[in-house]
């Protein structure tokens, strides 16, 4: 078997691992942790990120009470988290591989420190041969810190770890050019920079999942933008992983092209922060124009006409043009008051460098 990647994260959703009546699947987990564990043992460095602990705990709980939605998310998941990591432990011990648990909340990413933190602990992991499950610690966060759903999570593991391909599974085999219900509707097998596939994505949700296809496309889409291969596929296929690394193999799937750019560390982190923008600088037409430009240049005073909000040195700001729409984000090299100070001076240091400036 000749391997595509030796460095990958899989992604399983709530709808791949919960039969219909929201019972866990594990008959489906037992597959897939047997496809991981051949991989595994093959030199593959693997991170899977797994949904199913809140559908676990429902299935366990059965409340028929009305509770508060943060309420029941945060008590299924207390439940049904510890359920779910227990099978996977037993699952791979079969293997003889060791797991281990990696509990996150989207506020772990907003600085620098903790994304770091987080890096190192899954590169141990990584060096004594334990596979990182990781899933958001729903018992903690709130809806305000939520990730929007396990597929950003999985952007942002994949991402963070410099992953060769992000893979998705969930319930059907990718992003089709129309209804998946249609027979006349074909899977779009390959998706390169640029393309325009707006009209193919429904915004309609997983039934256990918070998340749809539209979550699916915009994290594909800023994955393969960063350097990652990213494919979406059915993860009840038989074998589907073994085949989707197989480079013999011709998978039905939807594969976003990874982008040859090289994106260095730190901007990986800057691309994903825009959720924890501290202020805003507005630029005027000129300077949109430099920014968005082929070369890269850094936001220098003279081009910045407001600044909003308060924030400190090497806070994540947002860059917003003369119409109020985002070009992206960046490190800001000076707190809110002295960038005020600085406002359209010439010969002044730049208020983002271009090494620190993420721009959409």
């Amino acid at each position: 078997m000749s391997l595509r990647f030796k460095r990958i994260a899989v992604k399983i959703g709530s709808n791949v691992l919960t039969r219909a009546d929201g019972t866990l699947d594990i008959t489906r987990m037992s597959a897939l942790v047997d496809q991981i564990a051949q991989l595994h043992k093959k030199g593959v460095e693997i991170v899977l990120i797994s949904s199913g602990a809140v559908a676990s705990g429902r299935s366990v709980l059965g409340i028929s009470k009305k509770m508060d939605v943060v309420d029941q998310r945060q008590l299924y998941s207390a439940v049904g988290q510890a359920k779910l990591i227990n099978h996977y432990y037993d699952l791979f011990r079969e293997h003889g591989i060791t797991v281990g648990q990696v509990l996150t909340t989207k506020e772990n990413f907003s600085s620098r420190r903790h994304y770091l933190n987080q890096r190192n602990c899954m590169r141990v992991m990584f060096e004594n041969r334990v596979i990182p499950i990781v899933n958001e610690n729903d018992t903690v966060s709130v809806t305000e810190l939520m990730f929007t759903d396990n597929d950003e999570l999985s952007g942002l593991i994949a991402s963070m770890m410099d992953m060769h391909a992000l893979i998705i599974l969930s319930n059907i085999d990718g992003i089709f050019n129309g209804s998946p219900a249609n027979q006349e509707s074909k899977v779009i097998r390959q998706i390169d920079k640029g393309q325009d596939i707006s009209d193919f994505i429904q915004s309609s949700k997983s039934t256990f999942g918070r998340g749809g296809m539209l979550t699916k496309t915009s994290i594909a889409r800023k994955i393969a933008d960063e350097g990652i291969d990213v494919y979406i596929a059915n993860g009840k296929r038989d074998s589907i992983l073994l085949q989707l690394l197989d480079k013999k193999q011709d998978v039905v799937c939807t594969r976003f092209v990874a982008s040859a750019d090289e994106v260095s560390s730190v901007k990986k982190w800057i691309a994903h922060s825009e959720g924890f923008a501290k202020g805003e600088i507005h630029v005027n037409e000129n300077a949109a124009i430099a920014l968005t430009g082929e070369k890269a240049v850094s936001l220098l005073p003279i081009g910045a006409t407001e600044i909003i909000g308060d924030f400190e040195k090497d806070d994540i700001v947002k860059i917003v043009d003369q119409n109020g729409h985002s070009l992206g984000v960046g490190k800001v090299q000076y707190d809110s008051d002295k960038a005020r100070e600085m406002l359209g001076k010439k010969n002044q240091k730049p208020l983002v460098h271009c090494d620190y400036l993420y721009l959409e």
